[in-house]
């Protein structure tokens, strides 16, 4: 058994689930499920029914996950949230008589940013955004004194907000630069993680740093390859932070923090992740910002970089961007790897992406698509 985790093509968004080497333990980090995902005479990946396949049933016969992390209160990172999972109190789960597939999925922990704490005025939430923070925010009540309620109720505040808005919760909060273990108060031998932001934000730093995903919450998983082992490998995620962000993790944290075998490009391998300038309007010019860059380029031999994106093209789109792709291929070096969830394994169909642990960082699981279009290989091969 190893650790696995899969990228599932969302278009621009992300949707990530990560398996453990216990064979059980799952945690998903943001979600976007379209509609015409659900639709069967749509060609969209379904991924509701690729992420129901990899999860397993509780004592209830009910689908779950142990800990869903919603990296900022975007759309593109929770599209479908009130659709597929449950809301509320497991006591309260009104779907035992649906058929398997139409059941909601229940989050055992959930893992936020301070943003349940704000107000949205410029950057007003959608519907399943509003969604997750009532959710969050019964879960605060359920915990104010303690942090022992039961699956379904247990929540993580992922970073402090400002004015003491996190203090009476601090019980429930971790802090930038603090290392947890496991998910859902297990798998600790299988799981531990550093969270590098969102960090405090002080008075003079600005809106800027307030907004959406400058809140992005950024994470360095080391995750255990095999249970028979304790060969760990490192996973960077980061959702939307952009370049001001990068360049404050790069002031506030050592290479060693930032140190990956496999990363999740940020904002869908944007632009506005390495620089100020903007692509559309500089091109060629714009400039990389050294902070940024260096922060992103702690990768270690063979690694693999992710972008959960449409096909990178040349154009002066962003996100995804070309150069942005470009420079990414350029920090892994000849050694290292560089995916595109819309583009695998063709830009078509496009299927999830399923990278695995080994003994020296990670391998991508090859799909093949011919007569069975979308059917996994029984080979697997490191991605070339």
């Amino acid at each position: 058994m190893t650790a696995k985790i899969t990228f599932f093509p969302v278009d621009n968004g992300d949707m990530t689930l990560l398996k453990l080497a216990d064979n059980k333990t799952t945690l998903l980090i943001d979600c976007k499920i379209r509609t015409a995902a659900d639709d069967p005479n749509e060609t969209v990946c379904d991924v509701a029914k690729e992420l129901r396949s990899r999860l397993s049933l509780n004592q209830d016969n009910r689908p779950y996950v142990d800990g869903f992390l919603l990296s900022h209160p975007d759309q593109d990172h929770c599209l479908g949230l009130e659709k597929h999972f449950w809301l509320g109190s497991v006591s309260d789960y009104p779907d035992d008589d649906k058929p398997s597939h139409e059941k909601r999925i229940i989050i055992n922990e959930l893992w936020s940013s301070p943003m349940v704490f704000r107000r949205f005025i410029k950057e007003p939430l959608c519907d399943d955004a509003k969604a997750f923070r009532k959710e969050a925010k019964r879960r605060l009540k359920s915990n104010v004194f303690h942090n022992f309620s039961p699956e379904g109720d247990r929540i993580l505040i992922l970073g402090e907000d400002k004015d003491g808005k996190t203090d009476k919760y601090e019980h429930l909060v971790v802090r930038p630069g603090d290392t947890h273990q496991g998910v859902n108060k297990s798998a600790h031998t299988y799981l531990s993680w550093k969270l590098i932001g969102p960090m405090p934000v002080q008075g003079d730093e600005g809106e800027e740093l307030l907004s959406k995903n400058a809140s992005s919450v950024i994470i360095n998983f080391s995750v255990v390859n095999n249970p028979f082992y304790q060969d760990r490998s490192s996973f960077l995620t980061g959702g939307d932070a952009g370049v001001a962000i990068w360049e404050k993790v790069w002031s506030c944290f050592t290479p060693v923090d930032l140190q990956y075998d496999l990363l999740l490009a940020p904002h869908h391998c944007s632009w506005r992740s390495l620089s100020h300038d903007s692509w559309s309007d500089n091109g060629e010019d714009a400039v990389v910002s050294e902070g940024a860059r260096s922060a992103l380029s702690q990768c270690k031999q063979g690694a693999i970089i992710i972008s959960s994106s449409k096909p990178v093209v040349d154009d002066k789109n962003d996100p995804p961007c070309i150069r942005a792709k470009r420079e990414y291929k350029s920090i892994l070096g000849r050694s290292g790897h560089f995916k595109c969830t819309g583009e695998e394994p063709n830009k078509t169909r496009p299927k999830p992406l399923e990278i695995e642990t080994t003994t020296s960082g990670f391998k991508v699981v090859k799909t093949v698509v011919g007569l069975l279009a979308g059917a996994a290989a029984s080979t697997q091969a490191r991605a070339g």
